[in-house]
């Protein structure tokens, strides 16, 4: 891969060491599901509760997803924030691999069992709609983080500075 590309798709979805190998594989099969189900996710999504979704997805209906990675058991039992999330969508999806315990994971929440080439919809998850104003304002910063991605890609110099 070129320099430019590596500088493009790093301005596309943010990279802060934070994450292992393993979750940026369930992340790409995560937004490739996506994508074939007519949801456009955003990664590393900055929340108004200051949280930062995995994922955050919407649909052609304006219905949010977000989808929380786990790529592990430990990173699993070892973070709790993820049920705050649940006010920031319709939808809160674990995204996990093929090789994780799924009986583990809570009832209440829908599965997506992901590779770095897909993902496949194990449970559905429980529809839980927001209130009009969240749903306006998530979608608006939605909007906007996207397009300041994208800006980011044709111009970065035009976004120095600015934050998402």
């Amino acid at each position: 891969m070129s320099e430019s590309a590596v500088a493009l798709s790093s301005l596309a979805v943010p990279l802060d060491g934070r994450q292992s190998e393993t979750a940026r594989a369930i992340q790409r099969g995560a937004l490739r599901y996506l994508a074939a189900r007519g949801l456009m996710g955003v990664p590393e999504f900055g929340l108004a509760s200051g949280r930062r979704a995995d994922i955050a997805a919407v649909d052609g209906r304006g219905e949010v997803w977000v989808i929380e990675i786990k790529s592990s058991v430990v990173d699993f039992r070892t973070d709790r924030k993820w049920a705050d999330y649940r006010l920031s969508c319709d939808r809160l999806f674990f995204a996990v691999s093929p090789d994780f315990p799924l009986h583990i994971l809570p009832d209440d929440v829908g599965v997506l069992v992901a590779d770095p080439f897909g993902a496949g919809l194990i449970r559905e998850a429980p529809r839980h709609p927001l209130p009009g104003a969240t749903r306006k304002a998530l979608t608006l910063r939605l909007a906007r983080t996207a397009a300041g991605r994208l800006m980011g890609l044709m111009d970065p110099e035009a976004m120095r500075g600015i934050e998402l």
